[in-house]
């Protein structure tokens, strides 16, 4: 039977709300009092993998907001919008829709990737931001273009540019969100659990998801070949002036720990750097106090 997208509306103590930003929809999870901080969830997750940051920040005296992503759980899915630009487009509309004027922005993964673009793209709106499982793009893209670890890593963006395949394997069963979930975590780690296979398997099952998942990716792979792709990585060649948390799983499957080092070259401002040990790719639910602790810590040091 086909869910629809309410099922992601978990229960919890916090406020399940919908906004419109840049011309569509968006689901947000919103707890707590405060300054804003805007969570952004990676692939192939949603929302609720910041349940326990969102818990840990809303203690500390934050409003923690985890959004969907276009595309995903419980947000529109509309038919283009899948490239870094309009990313970080939903985001600063989301931070208005809100009533701020600016937001902490913090993202992991896919997440993450525009949460790095976000001081350069949408400056006014961006405090600080910081980043789980991803480096700077522009590191990111030097690592995927020289480093044949890295590369064979990536092997999962070069399966999404296939039309409708990935798109049927994603909806058809468990097995490919399983695969990419325990490949990227931690080798020996408990997690993922049957639980979190079964919960970001079904909403990736939902109608339009899996197909929008793989878009973000598309527009990631294809623009390498054409003139969007360098002029973007030009575009965040310059410094970021606001404060910059990043970090990164010792046991990353998906972005190698390896390759991640260098980003502090593209930021003026502060910049904590952190590796998590025995923690890989889904930092937020593999090491959830440790992540949630540095969080809180980090952003207390902003106020």
């Amino acid at each position: 039977m086909t869910q629809d997208a309410s099922s992601v509306l978990l229960d919890g103590p916090w406020e399940h709300r919908f906004v419109p930003a840049n011309g569509a929809r968006f689901h947000l999870a919103d707890i707590g009092e405060g300054p804003l901080v805007v969570l952004l969830h990676g692939f192939p997750q949603f929302w609720f993998t910041w349940r326990h940051q969102m818990l840990a920040l809303a203690s500390a005296g934050f409003r923690a907001v985890a959004v969907d992503l276009r595309g995903y759980g419980a947000s529109d899915k509309p038919p283009r919008g899948y490239d870094t630009y309009t990313g970080c487009a939903d985001t600063a509309a989301i931070i208005r829709a809100l009533g701020e004027q600016e937001a902490v922005v913090v993202g992991q993964g896919l997440g993450g990737w525009i949460t790095w673009s976000m001081p350069t793209l949408q400056a006014g709106v961006t405090r600080a931001i910081g980043s789980l499982s991803m480096p700077h793009p522009r590191v990111m893209r030097s690592a995927s273009l020289s480093d044949r670890r890295q590369l064979a890593a990536n092997s999962y963006i070069l399966g999404l540019q296939v039309p409708f395949v990935p798109e049927r394997a994603m909806t058809r069963d468990h097995q490919y969100v399983e695969e990419v979930l325990r490949a990227w975590a931690a080798p020996g780690g408990s997690y993922p659990t049957p639980a979190d296979v079964e919960r970001y398997a079904a909403a990736m099952a939902l109608p339009f998801v899996a197909h929008s998942a793989a878009e973000h990716y598309r527009w990631l792979g294809r623009s390498q070949l054409r003139q969007d792709g360098p002029l973007f990585a030009h575009r965040l060649k310059p410094p970021i002036h606001v404060p910059v948390l990043h970090l990164q799983g010792g046991a990353d499957g998906c972005v190698l720990p390896s390759v991640t080092s260098g980003s502090d070259q593209y930021v003026v401002s502060t910049y904590e750097n952190y590796v998590v040990d025995d923690a890989g790719h889904f930092l937020t639910e593999e090491a959830p106090e440790r992540v949630s602790s540095l969080l809180v810590d980090w952003v207390k040091r902003l106020a």
